[in-house]
């Protein structure tokens, strides 16, 4: 049985006061739970959340990576530098980079590859916009997401993808559970054909809009494995019960 996987994406949110407060609540919050759970805060603060995360089981991850290892890159932060701030976790190809800084499925799949090789375990964000699902080309847009990220890697070992229908973030719509539960199987379907031995034990997350009223509703589909939180990661009581209902 896959367990489930709760990740916090805090984008650019967070203060120093703010970001303590808002983890010394949730961990006070967090009682029983068999989910996995990451926090991922902007880079300047891993080092902050690291401590503050302490010995406690919720993992801390970064949201995004730089494709280099290392070099004359202003600006850039490497896998390696993610994992030595204590990063366990980093997301690649969030539709919020496709969208503004233009991220191509090859620059995606260079960065997956280079979070492997540092240890990290990566999470692929895929997902298709208004338009592209109106039009019928949800599922031909996210084939060639995942194809375009993972058809290099020699395996899927060690990874989890996370369907983020690009009109759900931050609208505060959401896909269906029927209509996640679609793509996710689909999604499934697709690994299969990539790599047969590890798809089954893959870990699909949905992003978007996700709540803590509609959590349950959505991690009981046969697909879904958790979720990838934005906005509702920000208050310690409903991000709690996110993870909690997972």
């Amino acid at each position: 049985m896959r367990q489930p996987l709760v990740i916090a994406n805090w984008k650019m949110h967070g203060k120093g006061a703010f970001n303590q407060a808002l983890v010394e609540a949730f961990l006070a919050e967090l009682k029983e739970y068999r989910a996995q759970c990451v926090l991922c805060p902007p880079f300047v603060y891993l080092g902050q959340l690291a401590e503050l995360l302490g010995s406690s089981d919720v993992m801390l991850g970064a949201q995004d990576c730089s494709h280099i290892a290392e070099g004359a890159y202003t600006g850039e932060v490497s896998a390696q530098m993610l994992r030595d701030c204590g990063a366990q976790w980093v997301i690649v190809g969030h539709s919020e980079r496709r969208q503004y800084h233009q991220e191509s499925d090859a620059l995606v799949a260079a960065k997956l590859s280079m979070a492997q090789h540092a240890g990290l375990t990566p999470v692929l964000c895929v997902g298709e916009t208004q338009e592209q699902r109106e039009a019928g080309e949800a599922e031909s847009v996210v084939k060639a997401q995942l194809l375009g990220a993972l058809d290099d890697l020699p395996d899927l070992q060690g990874l989890a993808i996370a369907y983020e229908p690009v009109w759900a973030i931050g609208t505060g719509l959401s896909a269906s559970p029927e209509q996640a539960q679609a793509m996710h199987a689909f999604i499934r379907d697709v690994v299969t054909d990539l790599d047969a031995t590890n798809a089954s034990a893959l870990r699909l997350l949905y992003g978007g809009s996700v709540k803590a009223g509609n959590a349950a509703e959505l991690f009981a589909q046969a697909d879904i494995d958790g979720a990838l939180v934005g906005g509702a990661s920000l208050d310690a009581d409903a991000f709690a019960a996110i993870v909690s209902a997972a």
